[in-house]
């Protein structure tokens, strides 16, 4: 009998292996590293076990930054939680965000997948909706042009690290950018 056979079924375990194996694999190498090859072997599972769950590699990658888009709330939400004062809450802690990653780590450890997005318009579609769902659902306090601008700042500061550009003034951009939430 095969360790195939033999081994207790876990879908939900091999589905997380794969999602796993596929993030680092994009994170190490980037996006174009994950194949269905290279992620059925890393995480164990046969051609086939991966094709179970994800019928093709964009549904794996499209999972993936699902998955990253929903951690990302996550985190979003725990600084707003954190900020003592409502307005421009969600665009603080998008720009902390940005700015919180060093410049070194190139957009940080997904930037890989972002930079991906930018030619695949499933992940660009899957990013709009994401961020204009972040930004209706905190219109009330985020809705002032000026906190646009702001977020907008972030973005070319994020694109800044990706592209090799430093930012000698970066804090005080950083102090410039909150102080502008602030009203």
């Amino acid at each position: 009998m095969t360790a195939a056979h033999s081994r207790k079924k876990n879908p939900e375990g091999i589905r997380r292996a794969l999602l796993d194996h596929a993030a680092r694999l994009a994170v190490e190498q980037g996006l174009h590293a994950v194949t269905v090859q290279a992620v059925s072997d890393a995480a164990g599972v046969t051609k086939g076990g991966l094709m179970h769950h994800f019928a093709t590699k964009q549904a794996l990658v499209d999972a993936m930054f699902a998955e990253h888009l929903e951690a990302l709330g996550k985190v979003l939400a725990d600084q707003m939680q954190a900020d003592p004062e409502r307005r421009g809450a969600f665009t603080r802690a998008y720009l902390r965000s940005v700015f919180e990653l060093e410049p070194t780590e190139k957009g940080g450890p997904w930037a890989s997948v972002y930079v991906a997005m930018l030619s695949d318009a499933r992940l660009r579609a899957m990013w709009a909706n994401w961020f204009s769902g972040q930004v209706q659902a905190n219109s009330v306090t985020d809705s002032d042009p000026v906190l646009t601008i702001v977020r907008l700042a972030a973005d070319g500061a994020w694109l800044a690290d990706m592209s090799d550009i430093v930012l000698s003034n970066r804090a005080e951009l950083l102090a410039l950018l909150l102080a502008m939430t602030r009203g």
